[in-house]
């Protein structure tokens, strides 16, 4: 009976050390950008949705912002093409593009699915909805790479509708330009835009890392919580490279432009959202602002 009794007693200090974190996130709005190996899992892919949903119940406003890239190589494989990258950029030619399209509609809609069979209200929503995301073409280091798109505009509205009836939205990263012509949008990029343009809380990027280290072959070189001016000055000292650049680019922007902090998790560990959300250790890599790093 005493381990039994234990056991309860643990879950509810548990729960008892999420009441201030509830209280201060309640009606606050975080973006979390769902991708890698937690999406190609459906064990894991279950357990970011619970995770999303249990956000949404305790009184968070999420939004979802979903990639599909191993998905999108699968599909261009078996239309026998070859998926190529530049500088870790899709190069997106009209074919390619058809298909993305058709891909991440398909993403969005099994990801509406499972919130809908926890018994949340979900709506399903690509870039082109409501004018939502706006974007001009994005050439890297001057090559054409397609039809691949750089945000330049953000309109939220269609976000906060949603949000205000009490919908979960979730966001398939495709834009269009000034001539209405689709593009492909790197998921990070988006989800960082979206942060952004609504005020976010919160944005966690659900990754295949554990987090940021210092040194990346030295697992003790983890870093659980810095700045926005250290994480540029680990980036300027040219400790950050490979795909980790370009997010943590994308994390120190958006606490610049008002979101108050960014989380860095590793999407393998099932309910890492709620663990780094809910607790006091945390378990990825949390960036925040100056301020808040020296009133600690």
């Amino acid at each position: 009976m005493d381990k039994d009794m234990n056991q309860v007693l643990s879950k509810a200090e548990v729960l008892i050390e999420a009441l201030p974190y509830i209280q201060r996130f309640n009606r606050k709005i975080i973006v979390v950008k769902y991708g890698g190996s937690a999406m190609s899992n459906e064990e894991l892919q279950k357990n970011v949705i619970k995770d999303v949903t249990l956000l949404k119940l305790v009184g968070f406003k999420p939004i979802i912002v979903h990639g599909g890239g191993k998905e999108i190589s699968r599909w261009v494989g078996k239309v026998g093409k070859e998926a190529k990258f530049v500088n870790g950029l899709r190069v997106t030619d009209e074919e390619t593009m058809e298909i993305a399209e058709m891909v991440l509609n398909k993403v969005n809609k099994s990801l509406v699915t499972m919130v809908q069979e926890l018994g949340v209200k979900a709506v399903g929503i690509s870039g082109k909805d409501g004018g939502l995301l706006k974007v001009d073409k994005k050439y890297s280091d001057g090559q054409d790479i397609g039809f691949v798109g750089d945000i330049k505009e953000v309109n939220p509205k269609v976000l906060y509708d949603m949000l205000e009836k009490d919908f979960l939205p979730i966001v398939a990263p495709i834009g269009l330009d000034d001539n209405f012509q689709t593009y492909n949008i790197n998921a990070d990029d988006a989800a960082c835009a979206i942060a952004k343009a609504v005020g976010a809380e919160k944005l966690a990027f659900l990754t295949d890392i554990e987090g940021l280290y210092k040194d990346i072959n030295d697992k003790s070189s983890f870093i659980s919580r810095l700045s926005a001016s250290q994480a540029d000055k680990l980036i300027e000292d040219g400790f950050i490279g490979g795909g980790m650049l370009p997010k943590l680019t994308n994390c120190t922007s958006a606490i610049k432009n008002g979101v108050n902090r960014v989380h860095i998790l590793d999407g393998r560990i099932p309910h890492c959202l709620l663990l780094e959300i809910f607790t006091n250790n945390g378990v990825g890599t949390a960036i925040v602002s100056d301020d808040e790093m020296d009133h600690e």
